[in-house]
């Protein structure tokens, strides 16, 4: 089915192998792919490998507060809602139209305790209760680019208020070639939290094709070596940047702030082609 939606045309396919699971499609780019019998699947490898994160967000199976800058399918919040029971979930998605779509043909369960609020995802980052989160998720993408005022410093800032002590930011960005958004936001995160890593496919890294990357940041120590170990048996192998690596990989990029923030760049329209 198709149906237009604020941020473009959304479409809803089936999948093949699976009778209950279902790709958004926006302006027919892949936005998420939702497993309803199984929402512990995540079948794109960017989402795989932020529920890697969430599972490290706390004790297996405890309940965590967890803040999804970016709605889309509502994916990574029912994987956190079906992996850890109870707990708290605030999502901020600025097409409403797409989230009443997604609810009606992509139903949450009752028992779920997720609140969808529509509106910016900084506006509604900036009226997140200060330490109430325990992660913070943004995956926010305005067509197929990360809004410029989503990726500054002081977009990072208000993240760090809006961590409870011991809290982990992880950020889902795109780029491609020499990855001069992905050097930026590294220098960004790196101006705000002592502890930063990334992680992505060796050949997104070697500029080899365009691709996603995720970015980890927090105030304490970081789950690299058990987040390595998790993503070992993946079907994508991911490579782990931190520390000097990481410095090396930002290559001198400057911190992006609110007075000169900038989108990440288009995608080639050979990324979605077939």
């Amino acid at each position: 089915m198709a149906e237009q939606v604020g941020s473009g045309l959304a479409e809803l396919l089936p999948d093949r192998d699976r009778a209950d699971a279902w790709t958004l499609l926006l302006d027919g780019a892949p936005q998420s792919h939702v497993d309803l019998a199984d929402p512990r699947r995540l079948t794109f490898e960017y989402q795989r490998r932020l529920g890697r994160i969430a599972d490290l967000a706390g004790p297996p199976g405890r309940p965590v507060s967890a803040l999804h800058l970016g709605g889309g399918g509502l994916t990574l919040p029912r994987y956190v809602a079906a992996t850890r029971p109870r707990s708290r979930q605030q999502v901020a998605e600025i097409d409403t139209a797409l989230t009443e779509l997604v609810r009606r043909e992509l139903p949450l369960e009752r028992a779920w305790q997720i609140r969808v609020r529509g509106g910016d995802a900084r506006e509604v980052l900036d009226r997140t209760p200060e330490a109430w989160a325990d992660l913070v998720i943004a995956d926010v993408f305005s067509g197929a680019r990360v809004p410029g005022h989503c990726a500054t410093v002081e977009f990072a800032e208000a993240v760090v208020r809006a961590l409870a002590p011991g809290g982990r930011y992880a950020v889902n960005i795109a780029d491609g070639g020499r990855l001069p958004f992905a050097r930026r936001q590294v220098a960004t995160l790196r101006a705000v939290f002592p502890e930063v890593a990334l992680v992505a496919d060796p050949a997104v890294l070697r500029g080899k094709r365009f691709g996603n990357l995720i970015l980890l940041a927090a105030l304490t120590p970081l789950p690299l070596v058990e987040l390595g170990r998790a993503m070992a048996g993946d079907p994508v192998m991911a490579r782990i940047e931190q520390g000097p690596d990481l410095l090396d990989f930002q290559a001198g990029a400057l911190p992006m702030r609110d007075a000169d923030a900038e989108a990440s760049p288009q995608p080639p329209d050979a990324v979605f082609r077939g």
